[in-house]
Parts: structure tokens; C-alpha cells; sequence
């Protein structure tokens, strides 16, 4: 009698990559962004834009790319990112080329300037160095943990950022560029990725303290006070920077973020109630003595009241934005058939929304938040999936920070908060913004890939093997 074993390799479970419909919503987001431009033009000018051709075929390679480098180095990842990312990016640049395209504001360029120079080729460009920058992100970042290694030097780095602007002279009453030579970059829009990775290194760790509660008040959980130190830390370098720089939007969005990734790594409701109240009268109180913020409560308050004597703009910004989205009702005045413009510069930045809410009514406007919030609800998604508490803490942090700025931007150009001067993300003019929303997006898609990914099954024991007897 022999005995002959044979021994299974029981491997991993085979799961969907899902590219294919991936690549299925890349070609649907591209032919919606051209069928936009087409329509732009058509309906300004009766004609097919002669830009049409160069556009569509620069999005179809920037979302090629885009997607090719995700089905090899990133074969897992959330079919949805990419895809939303790039329908938003194409309608930014639909939108920025028909403002492009006003007479008003081509006129009042000449006039301060002495010419005018389009913004949405060089939004293009832009576009291009962040696609390239999702690409370097999932090319270099093989594991998303490795960034746990770099939690204090993250700390540093967000600080420099942050800080940076300081040195520099303001642009419209606010503290937030920082030049060079020909150049200008906003390191707010960096310095929240590098900050939620300093943050989801350090609440991994001190989690378990800063859930402890030493009592119990009108039913929520007060924290021991000596855990207070970390939140009162963010909090005043949140004012600082409110204070030195006047900058609403980064120091909402800096103290936010922390407050949001404490209450996930802890559980705790106490976090979000105090880190409210601190916010509102850090807010409050920095309001009553800077003018620059008074200014945007007064224009917040009753733009209309103020929009003669008010000096900075805000108030006829604001005015101007309130009037487009009543204009455009339920389905809006068209493509490329309202007056936005009238904002000025700003139309296609800070308050492009209002073009949106104009041009194509509550419906584009309730569409367009809606793939903002399908962002967001992926980003959560993926937190969810993660099998590491860091990665967990890092998902919700950047999707964290990609909601608050929604928020703040759209609220303010719609005038529940004030406004903070933000840009809208991929929508928006600005290099600063759109690239570093890319690699947010890059990093999101890297988590998502490990999240998503078989796990390797461990080598079979001795009960798994299976003898059979052969008799002769």
C-alpha cells in the first residue's frame, strides 16, 4: 500500500477590478464636457467653437492617461473617482472658457490692463501637471501605510505651508499666495493633504486617550483636561493664521478637518460640540477688530445694504451672485446665455458657481453638488473598507477636507456663511487648487486599491491536506 498526498492551494478570492466600468464612465464624463463646449458655442456664437476639436481630443488623453495608469498600477481602486473628477475638471474648463468669451470682461481687462489673456488655456495646462501628479502619486506610493512614517515630518511640512503666506504681500485683503518670480501657488490647497496625514498618524496613536472622559455633562462625555491640549493647539494656530493672514476659508478648513478626524478616531460627540463652540468664537472674536473679515460678515449680513458704500468688492460680489441664481431658476437661461460676468474677475473663480446656478438653474446646481457629494460619499466609502486604522483615518481626512471646502465655497457664494475666498475644487480657476485636488483624488484611488484588494489566503495547515490511500 503507498500513500500519496496531495496537498491544495486554496488561493485568494477572485473580486472585480471593475475597470471596465470605469473606463465605460470616463468615456460617458469626456462626451458630457464636449457636448457643454458644443453647446456653449452654439448657442454665443450659432456655430461650433473652433477650439472643440483640440479640447476633446486634450480631455480624451488626459482621462486615457489617467485611467490607464489606474488599471495597471491600481487594478482595485473605486471605479467612481476617477471618473467624477474628470467630469467636474471638464465642466471647470466648459465654464472658465465661456466666461473667457464675455465681452464685459474682455473690455474691463483692456481697460485696467491693457489687454486680456484667457484663462481657460491656461487652466488646460494646469489640468495636464495634476493628471501628471495623479499619475507620480500612484506610480510612487505603492502603499498608503508608508505615509505613517512621515506623521512629524508631515507636521513640519503642513507648518511651512501654512505659514508661508505670511511673508508675502495680500491679494485682495487676504494673506494666501506665495510668489515666485512669474509664478504663484496657494500652499492652503497642499497643506490639507500633508495635514491630514500628520493627523492620521497622531489620532492613530492617541486615540484610545483622547477617548477617555473624565464626566458626564447634559449627556455628552467631557474629556479629560489634559487631553484638551491638542485641540486647544489646532485651535489657536487656526486663529493665527484667521488673524495674520485673514484667511477664513484655510483656517475653517484647518480646524475642521482635525475636529471631523477626532470625533472618527474617538467615537466621542463631546469633540464635535466643543470644536464648534471654539470655532464660533475664535471666528467671532477675530471679526470685531480685523477689517477684512468685518468686511465679509457686513457683506454676508445684507449685501445689498452695503453695496455702494463697501470699498472691498464683497458686497457687490455677493449682490451680483444672488441676482444670477434667482435669474436662472428652476432650469436655468442656457449655455453661455446669462450674466454672471457681471461679478468681474472673480466669475470664474470664487463665484463660478454662479454661472452654474444661472446658466443651468437649480437642476445644474442640485446635478453639480450632487457629484461633489458622490465624491465625498466614495472617499467615506473607502474609509469604511480599509483594513488599517491609519488608512481608515486618512480616507475620512481628505474626504473631510474635500466636503468642508465644498461648503465653505458654496456657501458662501450663496450667502449662508460668509465668504471665506476659496476656490470651488476642479471647477474653479486656479493651478493651486485643481493640481492638488488630483493627487487628493491619487491618494483616495491608493486606498481604495489596498482597501479593495484580495487579501492573499495563508498557507493551508495539516487538516487541509487530503491523503487518498492506493492500493496495489
Amino acid at each position: 500500500m503507498s500513500v500519496v498526498t496531495n496537498t491544495t492551494t486554496i488561493g485568494a478570492i477572485d473580486a472585480p477590478s471593475r475597470r471596465n466600468t470605469e473606463l465605460g464612465l470616463m468615456a460617458f464624463a469626456i462626451g458630457i464636457s464636449v457636448f457643454a463646449y458644443a453647446n456653449v458655442g452654439l448657442a454665443m456664437d450659432g456655430e461650433l467653437p473652433s477650439g472643440m476639436l483640440g479640447y476633446g481630443l486634450g480631455l480624451i488623453l488626459l482621462g486615457g492617461v489617467a485611467h490607464f495608469v489606474v488599471r495597471k498600477f491600481a487594478p482595485y481602486a473605486d471605479p467612481l473617482l476617477l471618473p467624477l473628477a474628470t467630469l467636474l475638471n471638464g465642466l471647470g474648463l466648459v465654464l472658465i472658457w465661456r466666461l473667457d468669451q464675455s465681452p464685459r470682461l474682455i473690455q474691463r481687462a483692456e481697460t485696467l490692463f491693457g489687454g486680456f489673456t484667457p484663462d481657460a488655456p491656461k487652466q488646460l495646462m494646469y489640468s495636464a501637471i495634476g493628471v501628471a501628479l495623479f499619475v507620480a502619486v500612484l506610480l510612487a506610493l505603492k502603499d498608503h501605510r508608508i505615509l505613517q512614517r512621515y506623521t512629524y515630518i508631515s507636521m513640519v511640512v503642513a507648518l511651512v505651508l501654512l505659514i508661508a503666506p505670511m511673508f508675502f504681500p495680500s491679494v485682495n485683503g487676504a494673506k494666501i499666495w506665495v510668489s515666485l518670480g512669474p509664478f504663484s501657488i496657494q500652499p492652503g490647497e497642499f497643506a490639507k493633504i500633508v495635514i491630514a496625514v500628520f493627523f492620521s498618524g497622531y489620532l492613530m496613536v492617541k486615540r484610545d486617550a483622547l477617548a477617555l472622559a473624565s464626566r458626564r455633562f447634559m449627556g455628552l462625555y467631557l474629556p479629560r483636561g489634559r487631553d484638551l491640549g491638542p485641540i486647544l493647539v489646532i485651535w489657536g494656530l487656526s486663529i493665527l493664521i484667521l488673524v495674520f493672514e485673514t484667511d477664513l476659508g484655510t483656517s475653517l478648513l484647518f480646524f475642521g478637518l482635525f475636529v471631523i478626524m477626532l470625533y472618527v478616531a474617538t467615537e466621542r460627540t463631546s469633540w464635535i460640540v466643543f470644536g464648534l463652540l471654539m470655532s464660533a468664537a475664535g471666528a467671532v472674536g477675530v471679526a470685531t477688530f480685523e477689517p477684512h473679515v468685518q468686511s465679509r460678515v457686513n457683506a454676508w449680513a445684507d449685501p445689498f445694504a452695503c453695496y455702494t458704500s463697501d470699498t472691498s468688492g464683497a458686497c457687490e460680489q455677493i449682490a451680483n451672485a444672488i441676482m444670477s441664481f434667482g435669474s436662472g431658476g428652476t432650469l436655468g437661461t442656457g449655455w453661455g446665455q446669462g450674466n454672471s460676468d457681471l461679478i468681474g474677475f472673480a466669475a470664474n473663480a470664487d463665484f463660478i458657481l454662479s454661472t452654474v446656478g444661472e446658466e443651468l438653474g437649480l437642476a445644474g446646481m442640485m446635478a453639480v453638488l450632487l457629484i461633489y457629494g458622490l465624491i465625498v460619499e466614495r472617499g467615506v466609502r473607502t474609509a469604511l473598507a480599509a483594513r488599517d486604522p491609519f488608512g481608515k483615518l486618512l480616507a475620512i481626512g481628505l474626504s473631510g477636507a474635500f466636503a468642508i471646502q465644498v461648503f465653505v465655497v458654496a456657501g458662501g457664494v450663496m450667502g449662508l456663511i460668509p465668504l471665506t475666498g476659496m476656490t470651488m475644487p476642479f471647477l474653479a480657476a486656479g493651478g493651486s487648487s485643481v493640481i492638488a485636488n488630483w493627487a487628493l483624488i491619487g491618494v483616495l484611488i491608493r486606498i481604495s486599491d489596498t482597501a479593495r484588494r484580495p487579501a492573499p489566503a495563508p498557507a493551508p495547515s495539516s487538516d487541509a491536506e487530503m491523503t487518498q490511500v492506493v492500493r496495489p
